[in-house]
């Protein structure tokens, strides 16, 4: 099977297929920026769209929720999608999604309308940002690729920078809709850019497993609702469990039907590679742990210490301010020090760091909480691209889809499981919680990121099995590399 078929057609003209490598990083950066600037600002915002729509600001957890967990259930076909249609026509139909998806949720009149428009926003991101990155994946050579993915995540976490300062200004003085509306004309810009430059990768696909689609999104989603209601007793025990037990067993019914095909919806025999297996399982846990983050801190900045929807966002920049710094010295730190070491200690200091985080409180100088999240943002960027970039090293180009399927599948749910174990950790340590106090507020949000930085501690167990010299293939040629990948000229 060739790789991709139209990589052929790049290769028979050399200055459409020099254009279309520089040019690539930054298109996928337009969507990574659009969909990381809608998440950040929208964390930021919570507390004033949870007062506009008349619910509590722990009820909110469904909005962010539903979005990564519509990532999640429709993520697993992006890879088919894009090898039977290519990635130009998927790619730019993502956006189209996305955007239209945003328009929605802005009229939305009502918290439920609001969740359904974040799910049609997820259908378009499921195809966007795995999409985006099987082309880098496809584009460029391991050797290139840790620089490459490095330099497209740079732009995306511009928007982490403007969101919560973005968000707090829009709350501010504008209004909460226009959150949404900013999405618009990013994504029109998107949509020309693809049609112009982006390269149209295609593959001989395989029959779609509907079987295991229905499977396992219907397993996930299920899973992902009993974690929303669970502790806001809107459903009983007896419910609950019940409906726990239907969701794990139909997520055991896909384990036990991909084993019988050839082709599966998700390809799981890649987790006999050592290297893919510790990436994909170690960022399911440790993003499990840190995922709800973004979500808490505002909740504890705004509705806990009184801090304006302004204060807020300046307080959450330094993060990717850091972040942004860190991506120049990543290459020779992973090159030096190896995936193994990184990833250990790295993901020990992000458990501290959420435990540090509890130390918060009304006494806390300005400047200690900057410059507890100057260092948390650089600590994460490192954890990110390292788990990111791992997935590749000892995987083939033929299974470079299915193994970006699988990578960003995890991933999002582990970010929906987080902000629901985030939310559902407060909600059990805040007594009624939708009325509750500022003091009851922050004990909760202590609580809950003390229980999830343990979480993260604990996730540095799957990085132990890596061994010295995994992911050289990415970080040592990348650095014996660094003049070859020259994003925009």
């Amino acid at each position: 099977m060739a790789l991709f078929g139209s990589s052929k057609k790049l290769a028979d003209s050399p200055g459409h297929s020099v254009a279309s490598k520089r040019l690539l990083p930054w298109l996928v950066a337009v969507a990574f920026f659009m969909e990381s600037l809608d998440t950040t600002i929208l964390n930021t915002a919570v507390p004033a769209i949870s007062a506009a729509l008349h619910v509590g600001p722990l009820s909110m957890k469904a909005v962010l929720a539903s979005y990564t967990l519509s990532l999640a259930v429709f993520i697993p076909i992006s890879g088919w999608v894009a090898d039977r249609f290519g990635t130009r026509l998927v790619f730019a139909t993502a956006i189209g999604l996305f955007t239209l998806g945003s328009f929605f949720c802005g009229i939305s009149s009502n918290v439920h309308v609001l969740v359904a428009c974040r799910i049609l926003q997820g259908c378009g991101g499921s195809m966007m940002v795995p999409v985006g990155r099987l082309t880098l994946v496809r584009t460029f050579a391991k050797a290139d690729l840790l620089r490459a993915m490095s330099f497209v995540s740079i732009p995306a976490l511009i928007a982490p920078m403007l969101g919560p300062i973005a968000g707090g200004l829009i709350v501010g003085y504008l209004h909460w809709r226009v959150i949404f509306f900013l999405n618009i004309p990013i994504g029109l810009i998107g949509l020309v850019l693809v049609y112009l430059h982006l390269p149209d990768y295609r593959e001989e696909t395989h029959p779609l497993d509907t079987v295991g689609l229905i499977l396992f999104g219907s397993g996930i989603a299920l899973l992902s609702y009993v974690l929303e209601v669970f502790g806001e007793h809107t459903l009983s025990s007896r419910e609950i469990s019940g409906l726990l037990v239907l969701s794990l067993g139909l997520l055991a019914g896909y384990w036990l039907h991909a084993k019988t095909l050839a082709y599966p919806l998700l390809q799981l025999s890649l987790f006999k590679i050592r290297t893919f297996r510790a990436a994909v399982s170690g960022s399911f846990f440790t993003r499990l742990g840190i995922g709800g983050v973004p979500f808490l801190l505002p909740l504890l900045y705004q509705v806990g210490l009184g801090f304006s929807p302004v204060q807020s966002g300046l307080l959450i920049m330094p993060q990717a301010l850091s972040a942004m710094a860190m991506k120049a010295v990543m290459p020779r730190l992973l090159s030096a020090m190896g995936y193994r070491w990184v990833l250990i200690s790295n993901t020990l200091i992000l458990g501290l760091f959420l435990v540090l985080f509890a130390t918060i409180g009304a006494s806390t100088p300005v400047w200690m909480i900057a410059l507890q999240a100057f260092f948390y943002g650089a600590f994460t960027s490192l954890q990110y691209t390292s788990m990111n970039t791992l997935v590749y090293a000892d995987t083939t180009d033929q299974q470079s889809s299915a193994a970006s399927s699988i990578a960003s599948t995890m991933q999002q749910m582990s970010i929906s499981f987080g902000v629901a174990a985030a939310g559902l950790t407060t909600a059990f340590f805040v007594p009624s919680s939708g009325q509750s106090g500022a003091a009851e507020m922050v004990h909760g949000i202590h609580k809950a990121l003390v229980a999830l930085g343990a979480l993260t501690l604990v996730s540095t167990v799957v990085f132990r099995s890596l061994k010295r010299g995994d992911g050289d293939a990415v970080s040592r040629q990348d650095a014996s590399h660094q003049k070859v990948f020259h994003p925009g000229g």
